[in-house]
């Protein structure tokens, strides 16, 4: 995907420009969004508009509508011909893509401030940025007290990339009619809830933090389900005992907040407990499984925000690195599932068979004693 260097000089110092001032760039953007700029270009269509007008249907003065028009102009946000200004197809898609619209609302209230620390957070591998919010390890146990504006946008960026794929994976799940469902991480019981209301046999517990199986519990409540949704609240980097009763495993957007070596530490523990025939499915992001550049790109700059804000030490991973920390781990991928919702991949698992590891070992034996035998 990245394989050469396909930009000339000129292209690639236009480039470099672009990166040295992209957060003025990405602030304009947010501020013709909001100001109403954006919306008042795409009311008037091929017309366009003048500074004048413009500026009488906005929030901001003269100034400050020409600073941001002449930015948009160079980051190719709008366009101008005869002093009227169009909106361009950049400044469509700011305007009415939803996910542009949840990926800038993240970047803004919860990473922008704390990016600043990035440097920091290298070297320690620890969150330098979470400080903007407070004083805690990783933002998990801190979401629900974020502030308002962080805390919504935080839900929006998450499930908008999970709800789509949720949809698409279901189908999967309950092919082998499952009775028992383990939602390891399972945030505000969205999963939990599609399970419920997909199949009327299955029942669910969720695992996770106490602070998260708070917030779940309300949605669970408020949609009438608790008798047939419960919780175990668990710290899975802990040694705490795992119930092991499930039939299905599932973990959505769970493990790309861990670092290679705790992901093996916690499926090692889950592998202990499943009981025979139970399957782990994992729905991740893979940056290297996805279908446009745009897509690996979004993905990779948000592994940032798990460097910088989340957690210190983990990111969303290539597909190619996953399945050894699943080998490491002891299970196998039974079925691999590409391009589900916005991107995702679903991983079916099971555990790798004793025998099946035995066997290699036997044969080479085996092999051993015939061209020993020929000799």
């Amino acid at each position: 995907m990245y394989e050469k260097d396909t930009l000339n000089a000129l292209d690639a110092i236009t480039e470099a420009q672009r990166i040295a001032f992209a957060p003025m760039l990405f602030q304009t953007a947010r501020c013709l969004r909001n100001s109403g700029v954006l919306s008042w270009l795409d009311k008037k269509g091929k017309t366009g508009a003048s500074l004048e007008e413009i500026t009488e249907n906005s929030t901001l003065s003269s100034y400050s509508v020409s600073v941001l028009l002449d930015m948009g102009l160079s980051g190719r946000i709008v366009t101008c011909k005869e002093g009227r200004y169009f909106l361009a197809k950049v400044g469509h898609f700011l305007l009415h893509d939803t996910m542009t619209r949840v990926n800038m609302d993240f970047t803004q209230d919860v990473c922008y401030q704390g990016l600043f620390h990035l440097a920091d957070a290298l070297q320690e591998e620890k969150p330098a940025g979470l400080s903007v919010f407070g004083n805690w390890p990783t933002i998990y146990p801190a979401l629900s007290q974020l502030p308002e504006q962080a805390k919504e946008s935080w839900f929006a960026f998450d499930h908008y990339y999970s709800d789509a794929a949720f949809d698409a994976a279901l189908p999967y799940i309950f092919a082998s009619s499952p009775t028992k469902l383990y939602d390891v991480g399972g945030n505000t019981g969205k999963w939990a809830l599609r399970c419920c209301r997909y199949d009327d046999n299955v029942a669910v517990t969720i695992l996770d933090l106490p602070q998260q199986i708070t917030l779940a519990q309300e949605n669970i409540e408020k949609a009438g389900l608790s008798h047939r949704i419960g919780f175990h609240a668990v710290d899975m980097l802990s040694h705490a005992t795992l119930p092991g009763e499930a039939d299905i495993w599932w973990m959505s957007q769970f493990l790309d907040c861990f670092s290679p070596d705790q992901i093996v530490a916690m499926l090692t523990r889950v592998a202990q407990v499943m009981k025979p025939g139970a399957r782990l499915c994992i729905m991740e992001l893979f940056w290297d499984a996805q279908k446009f550049e745009a897509a690996s790109f979004s993905l990779n700059a948000t592994s940032l925000y798990f460097t910088c804000m989340a957690n210190g030490n983990s990111r969303f991973y290539s597909v190619e690195k996953f399945y050894h920390y699943l080998e490491r781990a002891g299970f196998h991928v039974e079925q691999r599932l590409d391009n589900l919702g916005v991107g995702h991949t679903l991983l079916i698992c099971q555990k790798l068979n004793n025998r099946a590891v035995e066997l290699p070992g036997r044969l080479a034996c085996l092999l051993m004693m015939v061209f020993r035998g020929r000799a």
